[in-house]
């Protein structure tokens, strides 16, 4: 994939500078081209490998992965929470009718 402007491939108007990819293509080879594979395009991406590269993604991914896994454990709490106050109500309206029960068996 050819992208100008990126960090692998940034977007200089020096020529020795430039990766021959971000030139237009033509059927013809051109003798500046094997000027452009040079020690200062070498030198211009020096530290710029892959890797550093995908440092800032793979902190945003660590990052939402966090998150998620945050908002999961908030939303397995909240339901945990309504669990309880469900089984509370349940335990009340039980003993409500065994009252009840009771009541209307001593009548």
């Amino acid at each position: 994939m050819i992208t100008a402007g990126t960090i692998d491939r940034p977007a200089t108007h020096d020529p020795m500078k430039q990766d021959p990819t971000m030139t237009p293509s033509t059927d013809e080879p051109t003798p500046r081209t094997e000027a452009r594979n040079t020690v200062g395009a070498i030198a211009s991406r020096q530290n710029r490998t892959r890797e550093m590269q995908l440092i800032p993604e793979a902190l945003a991914r660590a990052h939402m992965r966090e998150q998620l896994r945050v908002a999961e454990s908030q939303r397995t709490a909240v339901r945990l929470a309504a669990a309880r106050r469900m089984q509370r109500r349940a335990e009340r309206a039980s003993l409500r009718a065994r009252r009840a029960l009771a009541m209307a068996v001593m009548h």
